[in-house]
């Protein structure tokens, strides 16, 4: 704490009787009531690490006759009646012998050398300046930590106790110690404790009030049993004395008579209070328009805006590079390569005067001998009552051509750090016009409170920020980005997280590209929510396509991931649909694992209906078989397949939601993206979702049979020429020629590899055209061709490479009866 630090206690009061601590009524109390229910003056002091004060109340002032302007820096033991606390000058351990802070907490006693280890208290008889001998109650206790106080003093003056009549019974009053948790109210005791303490930040005052409750709450001893707490009160004259007050002043200004002491030292006091209470009420009301938001961008703004103009007339907020990017918690001491973007700047001067000399969004890093470096690598508020010609000079230098020493030169800085978990994330500089007050020590105390209460709020965005691009980054990863477009079919996607904040769970959908121009087309739903079901989702799914491009069959698939379901652990349970559609047969093959049934919608009449198919149990159950059943479709049909967090609401039949989804998908939409956002406006708007949501819908159009041509080839090689000679001609009736010399070249390489390999089936070579011309040739071998590096020597090698560099997509799968090899090539504009 600052030794010039005002104090929100300078004229604070103890009061013996507000705690309505138990103890026997007698002479001690009689005395105690009597004189205004035990309020007595209250002294404040601190004592820092060398001995000297570093704190000097208004009510020490007025008890020991010294002012504070006199107090501070003098060593305690010339003011202070705290004997047997402070060594004497003489002795070889000074008071600095444990000024080294320890760790221990509040085990004091390597720190205080032995000496002074637990709180003190006593009585003394004092001669003060201007007045006769007074009478002391103190308590001192010693302090711990990494801040340069190491004692606190309290002390009263035991006259105000005193009872004209009564001089035996205040005499028995004797200050002590007691835990406050042995009185009624202890929590209002622990709440006003701060009170009595000179003003400083809440992380300081925090840690004083622990060592205080933890030493023991000072009391007024009646007897051995009968202790009364020691209550802080502000102790402000009432309001009818205050207006007296204002009336004598204000006859003493008319007349030019000035007030006697007592009511300027009154006077004083009373402004005094009015000014730390409007610093106080001035925290509450940031701390009330700060926070509002998670969002990042606007808790800046919100920060920057709420010491504008009440506080400061310009605030400049910057944050460290890995803050704004949402790069996580930045790493080590910032240095002069640190980046530092200015990301808000509120002003009261004219608009503009500002934006182009420092315009928001701009970083830049700060040397070493400029106040802001100062600020971010102490982490402490750096005051500069006025900029200086020359520091105004240093400042600018660092805009480069940009002259700013108009804007700040002359005016008072405040650079305060904007701290959370004792790393600083940025800093505020706060500029006062040259014709405003300067900033104060105070306001250097509140405006550290400030900025750490910003630095809280801001931490908190920030952290809320980069988890939500983690799980923003994670949810891109798990869910595919689906083509719009595959072979016969056309598809939309919808995915809605459970919560706001959890932006992933164990709901996913999928296509895969199979043999034969068909898509496998996928939608499943792990158990759970979260992080853990967001991994399992992502190794079902990966599990799901690396066995569709095997080509398995529906019911084959969902029994293989089961079984791997098993594998992984017992706690692996999600239900899964896979369905294969075959534009060119207009047929969909669908198997269920626990479910809910798609809807199915028809084009010729725009009826829908649930699918009936066999449910099947969830993935990870085991033992229980699957059945896959084919289900015709025409041209034009739409498939609408989702989890169940879209159709089920707490409370409610599922019936209900299965309805609803029948109905909404039957509704005439432009386009697939319009027909999916009916179905989520008439689901989602029922209220009560709190599951993940999955949805995909594929318009099933088909492939007309003009757009297919097939052949059976026979083992022999004189087919590969027949093959050319056959694609050729179908490219050319479909007024493709500028295609048929590369799809010449690939289909003579796969078919003179088919007829090598093949054993007694025969070879069918079959060409569809689409969005793109797609070529397959299948034979009866199961082993999959491999791409290699042929040498210049070598016979063969060089057809899958021939291949690879002229399609635009190619690939191997094997089938039921053996593999297929297929290649695309992109279609000519017409």
């Amino acid at each position: 704490m600052d030794s010039g630090t005002a104090s929100g206690t300078e004229s604070g009061t103890a009061s013996g009787t507000e705690a309505g601590a138990p103890h026997s009524r007698g002479a001690g109390d009689d005395a105690v009531e009597d004189t205004g229910a035990g309020r007595i003056p209250l002294a404040v002091v601190v004592v820092d690490r060398d001995g000297l004060v570093s704190h000097w109340s208004t009510g020490a002032r007025r008890q020991f006759g010294v002012s504070k302007e006199d107090a501070v820096g003098r060593p305690a033991v010339d003011l202070l009646p705290v004997s047997g606390v402070l060594p004497e000058e003489d002795e070889i351990a000074p008071y600095g012998a444990y000024a080294a802070y320890d760790g221990l907490g509040p085990g004091l006693e390597s720190s205080l050398g032995g000496r002074f280890s637990y709180p003190a208290a006593g009585r003394a008889r004092l001669t003060v300046p201007e007045r006769d001998r007074v009478d002391v109650l103190w308590w001192a206790y010693p302090l711990v930590g990494p801040g340069p106080e190491r004692l606190l003093v309290l002390a009263a003056d035991a006259d105000a106790l005193r009872h004209e009549d009564d001089e035996v019974a205040i005499e028995r009053i004797a200050p002590g110690f007691a835990l406050h948790t042995d009185f009624p109210g202890a929590e209002k005791l622990a709440r006003r404790l701060p009170e009595i303490l000179p003003s400083m930040s809440v992380g300081e005052g925090a840690r004083i009030v622990a060592q205080v409750l933890e030493l023991g709450y000072p009391v007024l001893e009646f007897s051995q049993n009968d202790r009364v707490p020691v209550t802080p009160d502000w102790g402000v004259p009432r309001r009818a004395e205050r207006k007296a007050r204002r009336e004598w002043a204000a006859r003493a200004a008319a007349t030019g008579e000035p007030l006697p002491q007592e009511l300027q030292d009154e006077e004083g006091e009373d402004l005094e209070y009015v000014a730390v209470r409007e610093r106080l009420e001035f925290l509450n009301e940031v701390s009330g328009r700060i926070g509002t938001s998670l969002d990042l961008a606007q808790t800046i703004l919100e920060v920057s805006r709420a010491v504008v103009p009440r506080f400061t007339d310009v605030a400049g907020t910057y944050l460290r590079e890995q803050v704004v990017a949402g790069e996580g918690f930045p790493d080590g001491v910032p240095d002069t390569t640190t980046m530092w973007h200015r990301v808000a700047l509120e002003h009261t001067d004219e608009p503009g005067r500002w934006d182009d000399v420092v315009p928001v969004g701009e970083a830049m890093p700060f040397p070493a001998h400029t106040p802001f470096f100062q600020c971010m690598t102490t982490g402490e508020p750096v005051l500069v009552p006025r900029i200086s010609e020359q520091m105004g000079h240093m400042i600018a230098a660092q805009f480069e051509k940009r002259d700013i020493r108009p804007l700040i030169t002359h005016r008072s800085m405040l650079v305060v750090p904007l701290k959370a978990r004792n790393v600083v994330l940025g800093f505020m500089i706060l500029l006062r016009h040259p014709e405003r007050v300067e900033f104060n020590d105070m306001d250097r105390v509140t405006g550290a409170e400030l900025a750490a209460r910003a630095g809280l709020v801001l931490d908190n965005a920030r952290m809320y920020t980069y988890q939500e691009s983690v799980a923003e980054t994670l949810q891109d990863s798990m869910l595919p980005h689906i083509a719009p477009r595959m072979a016969g079919c056309d598809i939309a996607t919808r995915y809605l997280p459970g919560t706001l904040l959890g932006r992933v769970g164990g709901d996913w959908f999928d296509s895969v590209k199979l043999p034969g121009s068909r898509t496998a087309l996928v939608v499943g739903d792990v158990m759970g929510h979260g992080l853990n079901s967001a991994a399992m989702m992502g190794q079902l799914r990966t599990a799901v396509q690396t066995m569709a491009a095997l080509d398995l069959p529906p019911a084959q698939l969902l029994r293989n991931l089961d079984d791997l379901a098993q594998r992984l652990g017992e706690h692996y349970l999600a239900t899964c649909l896979y369905a294969v559609y075959d534009p060119i047969a207009g047929e969909l093959h669908i198997a269920n694992a626990g479910h809910i049934p798609p809807v199915l919608v028809r084009a010729g009449d725009g009826r829908s209906e649930l699918l009936d198919l066999p449910t099947g149990a969830p993935i990870g159950v085991g033992g229980v078989p699957f059945e896959a059943v084919r289900v015709p479709v025409a041209p034009g049909d739409r498939l609408v397949m989702c989890t169940d967090g879209l159709v089920e609401v707490r409370g409610e039949d599922i019936g209900v939601g299965l309805a609803t989804l029948c109905e909404s998908a039957a509704h005439p939409a432009a386009s697939m993206d319009d027909a999916c956002d009916t179905i989520i406006r008439a689901l989602n708007t029922r209220g009560g979702r709190k599951d993940d949501v999955a949805l995909l819908m594929a318009r099933l159009n088909g492939i007309e049979p003009e757009d297919v041509a097939e052949w059976r080839l026979s083992l022999d090689p004189v087919e590969a020429r027949r093959a050319r000679s056959v694609v050729r001609e179908q490219l050319h009736d479909w007024g493709l020629a500028r295609l048929a010399d590369p799809a010449e070249s690939m289909v003579s390489e796969l078919v003179t590899n088919a007829v090598r390999h093949t054993h007694s089936r025969r070879i069918e070579l079959r060409l569809v055209r689409g969005d793109t011309l797609l070529c397959e040739v299948a034979d009866d071998d199961h082993t999959l061709p491999t791409l290699l590096s042929a040498s210049p020597g070598d016979e063969f090698g060089r057809g899958l490479r021939i291949v690879s560099t002229l399609a635009r997509e190619w690939g191997t799968s094997r089938t039921s009866t053996g593999k297929t090899v297929w290649f695309e090539l992109t279609l000519p504009r017409r």
